[in-house]
C-alpha cells in the first residue's frame, strides 16, 4: 500500500500530511484506496494521507449485519469497480482471493449477504491498518494561519479509551467521512431497553431476563421490517410489535429506470440542477431508499402474519396507522411504549423487554467541530454549506486548506447517494484528482510505490481486520 503518513504527534518539524481523513468508515476507505492507486500510478506527486477511526478496528453497521440479510445494492457498485473495474480492490477480486469466486456466481445473483460484503470491507481495510489510528476520535480543527490565511490545519485527536493521551497532526486538507447519527423519535432517549437498531445484535444478545416477552420495533423502513423478523425469528416465545404511521410497508422502487438515479452521471444532473429541481428529485426518488422495504421481506412478513391467524397465535403485530409518543421504564425491567393510533387519537401502552428505533439516521451538522473554520466556509440562502463539485467545502480566500465532506452533509448539493454506497468508486476519485490539483507544486510527499505509511513495505497478501440500508 503506497499511501503515507506523517507524524502522528506534530512537533513544527515532521512532515506536514496532504490528507488527514477524520472517519474510516466505507467512504474513507474508498478514497484510501483511490490515493494507494493513484501513488502507485504516479509516484513523483504521491499524496501523504492519514486516517482517524474512532472504532478500535474497521466496522461497519455491525449491530444490523443479521445472518441472511442481503445487501440492496449489486456487487459490481464496490469501493473500485464503477471507477476501475480492473482494480486489486474489486469485489470479485477478493472473492477469488477468498477462494470462492466460483461458488458466488453458481448462486446467480449480483446481491451478497450483508456479512460477506461487510468481511469485504475488512479485506480492504486490513491492506490500510498502518495509515489508520484506530481508537482516536478528533476533538478539534485549528487553523494554521500564515500573514491571515490558512494554509494547514492542526488536527487534535485524543484516545477513545485514555482522554489524556492527545496528539496533533498537521495537513493541507482534511476530509470528514464521520458517518451519521441516529434520529430519534422526540422526547425519547436511548438507554438499557431502548435501542436504535445500528445495536440490535449487540443488544439482542446481552438481553437476559425477559418478563413481557414483548418487542416493539418503530419505523416503516427496511431496517426496521429486519429488525421485526429478526426479533421474531430469534424469541419464538416473544410478541413483536411493528409500529408505523403507515398503512402497510411500502415497497423500494428499485425498477431499472428509477435506479438511475443512482448512476455517477445522476450526480453531476443533480448538482447543475435549480433548487426546486433538487428538492423535486429528492421528493421523486425518496422511495428508491428512504422509508422502504425489499419486496420479497414485505411477503415474508406478511406469510408470517397470516399463518399465524390461521394457527390462532399471532405473534407478529403489525400496528399500522400508529405513532410511539413516550417510553417509561417498567418496575422489574422492561418498558412501557406509549403508542398513540393516529386513527382514532387513542393512547395505548405496551409493557414490553425492549423497544427498537429503526428509525433512520441524520447527518452531523460537519461546522460542529470544523469549528473556527467554519466562520470562513459559505453558505446558501439556507444557511447550508456549499460545496463544489469536487465534494470541497466553499470558502474565503482566507482558506487555502481544503475542507471535504463525505456524507449526508452533501446531499443538498450532490444528491440521494451522498450516504449511499453506489458512487463511493468515483467520489472517492474525483475527491483524489481534486487534492492533486489542490496541493502546491512540490508540496506532495514524493513517496515511492509500495510504501507504507510509517515507512514500512507492503504486505503482499491481503488481510481481513449506516443502519441504514443502501438501495441502488
Amino acid at each position: 500500500m503506497s499511501v503515507r503518513r506523517g507524524d502522528t504527534a506534530h512537533t513544527g518539524c515532521g512532515p506536514i500530511e496532504d490528507l488527514v481523513g477524520i472517519g474510516f468508515g466505507p467512504a474513507n476507505l474508498a478514497l484510501a484506496i483511490a490515493i494507494d492507486e493513484h501513488n502507485r500510478r504516479n509516484p513523483g506527486s504521491a499524496i501523504r494521507a492519514g486516517f482517524l477511526e474512532r472504532q478500535q478496528r474497521f466496522g461497519w453497521h455491525q449491530g444490523m449485519l443479521i445472518e441472511g440479510a442481503t445487501m440492496q445494492v449489486s456487487f459490481l457498485k464496490d469501493l473500485v469497480t464503477m471507477r476501475d473495474p480492473g482494480s486489486r480492490f474489486s469485489f470479485l477480486h477478493y472473492l477469488q482471493e477468498r477462494g470462492r469466486l466460483a461458488d458466488f456466481i453458481n448462486q446467480k445473483t449480483f446481491f451478497p449477504t450483508r456479512v460477506e460484503f461487510h468481511d469485504y470491507f475488512e479485506w480492504c481495510a486490513g491492506e490500510f491498518a498502518s495509515a489508520v489510528d484506530y481508537g482516536r476520535t478528533a476533538v478539534a480543527l485549528q487553523p494554521v494561519r500564515n500573514d491571515g490565511v490558512t494554509e494547514s490545519v492542526d488536527v487534535v485527536s485524543r484516545s477513545v479509551q485514555d482522554p489524556a493521551d492527545e496528539s496533533v497532526r498537521r495537513t493541507r486538507n482534511i476530509v470528514l467521512g464521520t458517518g451519521l447519527t441516529p434520529r430519534l423519535p422526540e422526547g425519547v432517549s436511548l438507554g438499557p431497553h431502548v435501542w436504535h437498531n445500528r445495536d440490535l445484535l449487540f443488544r439482542a444478545a446481552e438481553l437476559t431476563g425477559r418478563p413481557h416477552r414483548r418487542f416493539v420495533v418503530v419505523g416503516a423502513g427496511q431496517s426496521a421490517a429486519e429488525s421485526a423478523e429478526y426479533l421474531h425469528r430469534t424469541f419464538p416465545d416473544a410478541e413483536v410489535c411493528a409500529v408505523f404511521s403507515r398503512y402497510g410497508y411500502s415497497p423500494a422502487d428499485d425498477s431499472p429506470f428509477a435506479n438511475r438515479i443512482f448512476d455517477p452521471a445522476a450526480v453531476d444532473h443533480f448538482y447543475d440542477a435549480p433548487e426546486d429541481v433538487k428538492q423535486a428529485l429528492l421528493d421523486y426518488h425518496g422511495n428508491t431508499n428512504y422509508s422502504v422495504v425489499d419486496g420479497e421481506l414485505i411477503e415474508q412478513l406478511y406469510r408470517t402474519a397470516y399463518q399465524e391467524k390461521v394457527q390462532g397465535r399471532e405473534r407478529l403485530r403489525i400496528l399500522n396507522t400508529s405513532r410511539l409518543t413516550a417510553v417509561e421504564d417498567v418496575r422489574g425491567g422492561g418498558a412501557r411504549a406509549v403508542i398513540r393510533s393516529l386513527a382514532s387519537g387513542e393512547d395505548f401502552t405496551l409493557d414490553c423487554d425492549a423497544v427498537v428505533l429503526a428509525t433512520g439516521y441524520r447527518p452531523a451538522d460537519p461546522r460542529e467541530l470544523l469549528g473556527e473554520l467554519a466562520e470562513e466556509c459559505l453558505t446558501d440562502e439556507q444557511g447550508r454549506l456549499r460545496i463544489d463539485r469536487d465534494h470541497r467545502v466553499m470558502t474565503t480566500g482566507r482558506i487555502r486548506a481544503g475542507i471535504y465532506l463525505q456524507g449526508g452533509s452533501t446531499e443538498h448539493t450532490h444528491g440521494i447517494t451522498s450516504t449511499l454506497l453506489s458512487t463511493l468508486a468515483v467520489r472517492s476519485g474525483e475527491i483524489c484528482e481534486s487534492l492533486v490539483r489542490g496541493v502546491p507544486a512540490g508540496a506532495l510527499a514524493g513517496a515511492g510505490a509500495g510504501v507504507l505509511a510509517d515507512g514500512g513495505a507492503r504486505a503482499d497478501g491481503a488481510s481481513a481486520d449506516e443502519l441504514a440500508v443502501q438501495v441502488g
